[in-house]
């Protein structure tokens, strides 16, 4: 019985740890993202950017993942007066980048 437990236990940390990895990763991704589609030229986050539109140091605190997937698909259907362009990004690119900027707290 108690070993059950401590493989069950076992199981589901090693799940955890694998997740966070990936959770990681994708964050590392997005950051790349951000670097390589020049988001910084407009946008500041971690120190680095230009700040001609929001700074996003802190977007995660504000905005959820779901929230700013919907937002990076299209801007223009949320807020048609926004003035960030609809960006050319892969599904990938989106999730990457959105759980990159949700990680900015």
């Amino acid at each position: 019985m108690i070993a059950r437990v401590v493989l069950l236990v076992a199981v589901v940390l090693a799940a955890s740890c694998a997740q966070a990895q990936d959770g990681r990763a994708l964050i590392g991704q997005g950051r790349m993202v951000f670097r390589d589609q020049g988001c910084y030229g407009c946008h500041t986050a971690e120190g680095m950017g230009t700040s001609i539109g929001p700074d996003l140091s802190r977007i995660g605190a504000k905005r959820n993942e779901t929230d700013l997937t919907r937002w990076l698909r299209d801007p223009s259907t949320h807020r048609p007066s926004a003035h960030m362009p609809k960006l050319e990004l892969t599904e990938a690119e989106i999730q990457a980048l959105a759980a990159y900027l949700g990680s900015l707290r």
